[in-house]
């Protein structure tokens, strides 16, 4: 593997300190501030580590406080329950002492039942897609939001449809649509791969408001950061395969937006939906 995704990986492979407690890596993307996909995968992977032959198909967090990348975060499990069909867990990420993260995820014994999705969206393959490209030789001198962006997209091979600033759909409403697959293959480990995807999830959903209000990313009077994130596990998948991240803004107000999403297979599967409400202040 390449060093930034081995370290993605190495990274999600949870310390167990004691039943139901484990620990977390530190210093993903080089600046203080952690990247919220980061306690979001690893919440998660600590959550199934709890769990047997019950996968996860759905969770929803809270993120309560800026966490530090150079201290480890420790990740709480509470078993809330375990039934003949689904399991609950509870997981509290703390950090100096104070909860920095909450998030219910809840598992199923697969099963079958009826079957159906919507289309998905109509888009160029990945292969007429140019990669995004980064200059690694001005990484010192980029302001800290633009190195956390390339440090967070590092591990990932990503081909962006639409451009750094997104797009509108037939109706005008702002969309960002992106193929993204980890740069090389990954363990045959459906959790891990579920884990990374939650990780991966959080990268770009909610910027897909900014172009619709004049913004970019590298706007210094704009404020952002996830306050809570859900995520709904369809079908199985592979997050070393092809997948399309199809993001549209919904609504912003009250310096708050909410964005959703959802990953599809290049065979047109849905196989993940998200949705996330950030903080969009702008400084005056």
């Amino acid at each position: 593997m390449t060093q930034a995704l081995q370290q993605l990986v190495s990274g999600l492979r949870l310390e167990k300190l004691e039943e139901n407690l484990f620990r977390g890596a530190t210093g993903d993307t080089l600046v203080k501030r952690v990247y919220g996909g980061k306690v979001l995968g690893e919440a998660l992977e600590a959550a199934q580590l709890t769990v047997e032959d019950r996968p996860a198909h759905s969770l929803h967090a809270y993120f309560l406080r800026e966490a530090d990348a150079f201290h480890p975060v420790i990740y709480t499990v509470e078993r809330s329950r375990d039934g003949r069909s689904f399991s609950a867990r509870r997981v509290t990420a703390i950090q100096h002492g104070q909860p920095i993260f909450t998030m219910e995820a809840s598992f199923h014994r697969p099963e079958e039942g009826i079957d159906y999705q919507g289309k998905m969206p109509d888009v160029p393959p990945p292969e007429s897609v140019a990669p995004v490209q980064w200059d690694w030789t001005s990484f010192d001198r980029l302001p800290p939001r633009h190195q956390r962006m390339m440090t967070i997209a590092a591990p990932f091979d990503l081909r962006q449809i639409d451009g750094a600033n997104g797009s509108k759909d037939a109706l005008g409403n702002p969309i960002r649509r992106s193929w993204v697959k980890t740069s090389e293959a990954l363990p045959d480990e459906p959790d891990m791969h579920r884990a990374v995807l939650a990780y991966l999830s959080d990268y770009g959903l909610i910027w897909t408001l900014l172009g619709h209000h004049g913004f970019s990313l590298g706007n210094q009077k704009l404020v952002i950061a996830s306050l809570d994130h859900a995520m709904w596990f369809h079908r199985p998948f592979r997050v070393d395969e092809w997948l399309l991240y199809h993001c549209e803004g919904v609504a912003s107000t009250g310096a708050r937006g909410l964005a959703r999403g959802a990953f599809y297979t290049r065979e047109g599967e849905l196989v993940v939906s998200v949705a996330q409400e950030g903080l969009m202040r702008v400084l005056r």
